[in-house]
């Protein structure tokens, strides 16, 4: 871990360390990091997918069709991740199409 700044994690140094003729399971790795504290400083990589076609289960109800004559008649939602300084946290807002507010969250 040292050798790698601090950068390595439990995969990496089990790579390194099998490749040097001790073996080392990165699950033992992952435990003996536990143990002895030790973090990778690098940031978990992170990919947004985004869906290529509907979900047949959740068919799409509005069609595009956004504009609303009464408040609590079209609630809709979306969940966005945001980075929380140590690792990513899901958000989930739901408002309301005629207010364009927040109802919960």
């Amino acid at each position: 871990h040292k050798d790698s700044n601090g950068s390595a994690g439990a995969r990496t140094i089990a790579t390194i360390v099998t490749d040097r003729g001790i073996q080392l399971s990165r699950y033992r790795a992952t435990r003996l990091m536990k143990e002895l504290e030790l973090v990778s400083c690098q940031l978990p990589s992170h990919r947004y997918r985004k869906a290529n076609q509907e979900h047949i289960a959740v068919p799409n109800k509005l069609d595009r069709e956004f504009s609303v004559s009464q408040p609590n008649q079209v609630w809709c939602g979306d969940v966005t991740y945001i980075w929380s300084g140590q690792r990513w946290a899901y958000l989930a807002v739901v408002i309301d199409l005629y207010a364009r507010k927040p109802i919960g969250w």
